[in-house]
């Protein structure tokens, strides 16, 4: 019996009939997905009976709308069943994209190719052949990218097509209109992108709804972001370039070609700027020059295949134009910025300055009630910096909820922040921060996860104490799921992570035992960020409005790793000296975790962990 997911439920079910828009922050532990499920549910029994009775929730992982269909819902529906309350399984389908589904006829056509070469993969073979078996590329194991590229459902489905009639793509379209479908699961992207649609009155992408969850909602601000940005980079430009050879319009494609080249050589990379990093766009008359000419040759391409390629493709060709237009003209009312990736290819990105107002008008001006949950949408004590990332500082019918965590942080947790280290800045940092880390891994016994702010930071402390641990240590680096499964399955290891790290990974019991948070997870300046900043008087008013919010929902996600069931206990050591009691951000530092016992000492960490720690743990 938890009654603080009970109030949380109550507190969800009131704004649903009340019309609503809640914000419910819930810590770790509360349970908070069956808490919105169940409000859910209710409404949908005891709402007025005009309304439709359809329920979207919208989350940003596809591990949580997989375990909402075959986990929890199945759970609430036998349990509400049992006591009467509803009379058969609650029915509820994911939505996505289309190209996330196999098309009947482009998966003939690939299998085809593949079996006609002389020299054909058996694993290549099976995975398309698994895809007999569902349509949904997600559940294909083993399928390659290229593969999957080639057999998706392409970006519009011909409606003379010669497969139309037993398409399971189509089939899963008609399923997600039906009338039994009580519950629509979908990611922020697609949520975004059906509203799109309704406001410029296209087909909806969603089966019309009267309620909206939007679970994991601090992650809803990046996907509006992706959502009401433009970008053209290198790649798209190379990909039409094949796609005209394949036609055999070699002419053309030489023409793009030398303006793809052109526009690359004048906005390489400057060596200053660290991998994947984002640089001010600026207009110089050599790039000017370079995009006139992508510019032109772009329409010219669009109005030459008008006649004989698919209509999309056109568009494409356009849409690419458009966006360069935004550079060559240096359009105010985006923020302009180059991306690089690893490898120094540069990407014209476009993010319009008005997000959260087009964010209001797309989501919360329809009227319709709205439960925004997740574990960080408080930074400090307030909610302010999220309301106004979701565009809902002036929405009179917004509400708060907090819901605390369960667990007994005072007992289970110690937090570790020490008095001797030195600043960030300092060019013994490194190396204070590597012997640190071997301090503390040795007085835990391993089980250690060590959260950095960045990859080069992580790879330099890792270099410094790499045979100096007698534990198995790991790095996690991009894409690092395999490193993280190794970690998971051997006994006291300790695992160096970044990136993605910080949230949304469980580690229950004694794996991670020891959380280190090399440094304060603080912003990168970037354009985006530089732009902000200029709707605030002062630097000053920019920090406390922005940055430390920030700061503070990132850092409640990084010690949100430590404790994840009412029996775990954790050291918690942040080696940052500006959250040193005394020092600039301590404050904000506690501000932003649940009240914990703190400790300067490493005594009182190799003592907490003999008390609570049971013998095999030493082993």
């Amino acid at each position: 019996m938890r009654e603080t997911q009970i109030a949380l439920c109550h507190a969800m079910l009131d704004s649903l009939f009340e019309g609503r828009i809640t914000l419910c922050d819930a810590g770790v532990g509360i349970g908070k997905t069956h808490a919105y499920l169940v409000a859910c549910l209710l409404w949908q029994i005891y709402r007025l009976a005009q309304l439709p009775r359809t329920v979207v929730i919208s989350t940003s992982s596809v591990a949580l709308q997989s375990a909402i269909l075959k986990e929890y819902l199945p759970l609430l529906s036998h349990v509400l069943m049992q006591a009467g309350i509803l009379d058969a399984p609650v029915r509820a389908i994911v939505r996505k994209g289309k190209e996330r589904f196999v098309c009947e006829q482009r998966l003939a056509e690939r299998f085809a190719q593949v079996l006609s070469k002389a020299h054909g993969s058996g694993r290549q073979e099976a995975a398309l052949r698994a895809l007999e078996k569902t349509c949904d590329l997600d559940e294909a194991l083993g399928l390659s990218s290229f593969d999957r590229r080639h057999v998706c459902v392409p970006p519009f489905c011909q409606r003379d097509c010669s497969a139309r009639n037993f398409c399971r793509y189509q089939k899963y379209l008609r399923d997600a209109q039906g009338a039994d479908i009580m519950i629509q699961i979908c990611n922020h992207n697609y949520l975004l992108a059906d509203a799109a649609h309704r406001q410029q009155e296209l087909r909806p992408l969603l089966k019309n709804y009267h309620v909206l969850v939007v679970d994991e909602a601090h992650k809803l601000p990046e996907a509006a972001r992706q959502m009401y940005s433009r970008s053209v980079s290198q790649e798209d430009l190379r990909a039409f370039c094949r796609l005209l050879q394949r036609a055999h319009l070699s002419r053309e494609a030489g023409r793009l070609a030398e303006v793809q080249a052109a526009l690359s050589a004048v906005l390489v990379r400057d060596d200053r700027l660290e991998e994947e990093a984002r640089a001010a766009f600026v207009l110089t008359p050599p790039r000017t020059r370079a995009l006139e000419a992508a510019i032109t040759c772009l329409r010219q391409l669009a109005a030459r295949l008008a006649i004989c390629f698919p209509g999309w493709e056109v568009k494409q060709l356009k849409d690419m134009a458009d966006t360069l237009e935004l550079f060559r003209n240096n359009d105010s009312r985006w923020v302009l910025y180059v991306q690089y990736d690893r490898q120094g290819a540069p990407t014209l990105c476009a993010v319009s300055r008005e997000i959260p107002a087009q964010m209001e008008r797309a989501l919360w001006e329809t009227g319709r009630p709205a439960i925004l949950t997740s574990g960080t949408l408080v930074s400090g004590s307030s909610f302010a910096r999220i309301r106004q990332m979701l565009g809902l500082e002036r929405n009179i019918r917004t509400s708060f909820f907090e819901a605390q965590s369960p667990f007994n942080y005072k007992q289970n947790c110690l937090l570790y922040i020490p008095k001797d280290m030195p600043s960030p800045g300092n060019r013994r940092n490194v190396e204070a921060l590597a012997q640190r880390i071997e301090e503390l891994v040795k007085a835990a016994h391993g089980h250690a996860l060590v959260l950095f702010t960045s990859y080069r930071l992580m790879g330099e402390v890792h270099a410094l104490l790499r045979g100096r641990l007698p534990f198995p240590l790991l790095e996690a680096w991009r894409n690092g799921q395999q490193i993280i499964r190794l970690f998971k399955n051997l006994p006291n290891a300790v695992l160096f992570a970044a990136g993605p790290c910080w949230e949304g990974i469980d580690f229950p019991g004694d794996m991670v035992s020891l959380l280190v948070i090399a440094r304060l997870p603080f912003p990168v300046p970037d354009p985006l960020s530089e732009a902000e900043k200029m709707y605030y008087p002062s630097l000053h008013d920019y920090i406390q409005a922005v940055v430390l919010p920030d700061m503070q929902r990132k850092l409640r996600q990084g010690f949100g790793r430590a404790i994840r069931t009412e029996t775990d206990t954790c050291v918690v050591a942040i080696l940052d000296q500006r959250a040193q009691e005394g020092q600039r951000y301590h404050t904000a530092v506690l501000e932003a975790l649940p009240e914990c016992r703190i400790t300067s000492s490493m005594e009182h960490i190799a003592q907490f962990i003999r008390e609570r720690k049971a013998p095999e743990y030493f082993c």
